[in-house]
């Protein structure tokens, strides 16, 4: 695996640390008056999310983990696992619900989406900054309540619970913002493709 000094290090990364994933959540260089400059590194293991803060100097160095992306299309669920099948060979992957469950309620069934492998294991979900869904049901807006800014519960076709504004009914597209789980805007089926 390549190796990068610490002063190389940027937010976003992936390392490998104790044979673990760890994606560098802050980087800073330090020079403080009294003693040597040091790389102040924080980071978070890839699946429990527990944080690691290293000082380092410039000439220590750390693995940087080498990724693999691939196009693939969510096919069906079959126990817990999340069932994909590879765009370019048609590999099947079998994804823990563990390790994707929350990147699902933004993934319709037949949609193309991109996985990150590590060492030929799928390790996460590349989601898109935002995703087109089906209103499924939609509350019901009080009559002349549609010009005003409060919003109304919705489920879309994923299972995903959101506030949509009086105007969106059931059966009508939305798009939505995949990190924060917000409605953006209203759209249309031929926005899919």
């Amino acid at each position: 695996m390549p190796t990068i000094k610490a002063n190389q290090v940027r937010k976003g990364q992936v390392l490998v640390i104790d044979g673990a994933l760890w994606i560098v959540t802050d980087y800073e260089f330090r020079k403080p008056g009294k003693g040597g400059s040091f790389n102040q590194i924080r980071c978070k293991h890839h699946q429990t999310g527990q944080q690691k803060s290293m000082r380092m100097t410039s000439d220590e160095t750390l693995e940087r983990a080498h990724l693999d992306r691939r196009s693939a299309t969510f096919s069906y669920m079959e126990g817990d696992s999340y069932v994909f099948m590879d765009d370019e060979n048609y590999e099947q992957y079998f994804l823990g619900a563990d390790l994707v469950a929350e990147a699902m309620k933004y993934v319709r069934e037949n949609q193309s989406i991109s996985l990150t492998f590590f060492e030929g294991e799928a390790i996460s979900i590349d989601l898109p900054p935002a995703v087109i869904l089906k209103v499924t049901e939609a509350e019901i807006a009080a009559k002349g309540d549609t010009v005003t800014a409060d919003k109304k519960g919705a489920v879309c076709e994923t299972g995903l619970e959101v506030k949509v504004p009086g105007y969106i009914t059931a059966g009508e597209y939305i798009k939505v913002n995949t990190e924060t789980g917000e409605f953006l805007s209203r759209a249309k089926e031929e926005d899919l493709a």
